[in-house]
């Protein structure tokens, strides 16, 4: 296992990135009149029929914020809550016509910041990378609590 110190530095190194990959898209996003986490809930609603929960674990967000971004977006006019047909309880998510004309528009901008944040890497380091930052997501997500 590698060295504590290594560790907190890389598990400080991911967070900086994390949050410098969010302003980054939020400032490229911006003309467009939303932020990462509205693009990424739009985009993910454009297929159409999904639940507030499904889209809340496809933004990584709770539900309060969920509700927040929901809020905001039909706020904006991106999107609407309806009745679900297969449960009056609920109600899903459906993109607008101004949501959906906008939706081609955000997959280049993500496009963007993904190959300015890999410039220079091979396809070898990138999928080594990827891989790495899956094991990282499978290892906080598991029900076992790492020793320590």
């Amino acid at each position: 296992m590698a060295n504590v110190m290594q560790m907190l530095s890389g598990a400080s190194l991911l967070h900086q990135l994390a949050r410098d990959v969010t302003t980054t898209l939020d400032r490229r996003l911006a003309p467009l009149g939303v932020t990462t986490q509205q693009a990424a809930l739009l985009h993910n609603a454009a297929s159409g029929g999904a639940s507030p929960r499904q889209l809340m674990a496809a933004v990584g967000t709770d539900t309060a914020g969920m509700t927040k971004l929901l809020d905001r977006l039909e706020g904006k006019g991106l999107i609407e809550r309806r009745p679900n047909p297969g449960d009056r309880r609920s109600v899903v998510i459906e993109p607008t016509e101004q949501g959906l004309a906008l939706v081609p528009a955000l997959a280049p901008v993500f496009g963007a910041v993904a190959r300015q944040l890999f410039d220079g890497f091979s396809d070898a380091e990138v999928a080594s990378l990827t891989s790495a930052l899956r094991r990282l997501g499978e290892n906080l997500n598991s029900s076992v609590p790492a020793p320590g």
